[in-house]
């Protein structure tokens, strides 16, 4: 079994039905495979606070919630979540994967709502104390094709799942601008490939991370939660 080294800290992003939990298990396993501790997370959620805040955000059923309130309550989340969770697995030298992170609040709230993506950036930044990912691996996602895939089944989608395709379209756009002004960070991959070649991409972009970061395959990289977070 390999060494674990410090941590690392990878997001998932991209619409509504891009398929982020199924890479993230995926890259979950492959790493698992090589003795290292992988931590699998989610937002909103994430921890006992996390998860009733993520209910109140996204189940039907609790009346009127106003942008600014929306935008509140998953800074809230996430503020809990980083100073519970992330940081401490980063500190025990844990992988952490999490489905959506800030940028998720940037384009949702900050494009999708019309907040202002800065405003919202800045806000998140200070819940999380500038805990920031090494690398965001965004699935890019059409969004006729994310309700399809959300509504396979019959499958009930979430309240901001059910919003229309045009409010989807802003978060797209949004996701994709992110992306463009932070190449270097961000692994951008069209949702629609097999979900094998996207796996494989994937993982071979991480481990291309961990060798220039001059290390072993134990990925002991710099940890976020020890430099105050930063990209490397």
């Amino acid at each position: 079994m390999s060494k674990q080294g410090p941590g690392l800290f990878i997001a998932f992003e991209g619409g509504d039905g891009a398929g982020k939990s199924t890479q993230a298990a995926r890259l979950a396993e492959a790493l698992e495979s090589r003795g290292l501790t992988v931590l699998r997370t989610r937002e909103p959620g994430g921890t006992p606070i996390g998860e009733k805040l993520r209910s109140l955000v996204l189940d039907h059923g609790h009346g009127h919630i106003d942008a600014h309130t929306e935008a509140l309550i998953f800074a809230a989340s996430r503020a809990a979540h980083a100073a519970q969770v992330i940081r401490p697995a980063l500190e025990r030298g844990e992988i952490v994967l999490t489905d959506r992170y800030i940028d998720s609040s940037v384009a949702y709230q900050g494009a999708g709502r019309d907040l202002g993506e800065d405003a919202v950036r800045s806000l998140n930044e200070w819940a999380t104390s500038g805990l920031q990912p090494h690398l965001t691996v965004l699935l890019d996602v059409d969004p006729a094709m994310g309700r399809q895939r959300r509504t396979a089944g019959n499958a009930a989608e979430d309240r901001l799942e059910s919003e229309a395709d045009e409010f989807h379209g802003r978060i797209r756009k949004a996701f994709l601008e992110l992306a463009g002004r932070r190449s270097d960070s961000y692994l951008v991959l069209p949702a629609h490939l097999p979900i094998g070649e996207l796996a494989a991409t994937i993982l071979a972009r991480v481990d291309a991370l961990l060798a220039a970061l001059a290390v072993d395959s134990v990925g002991a990289v710099p940890s976020a939660a020890a430099d105050g977070g930063g990209n490397p």
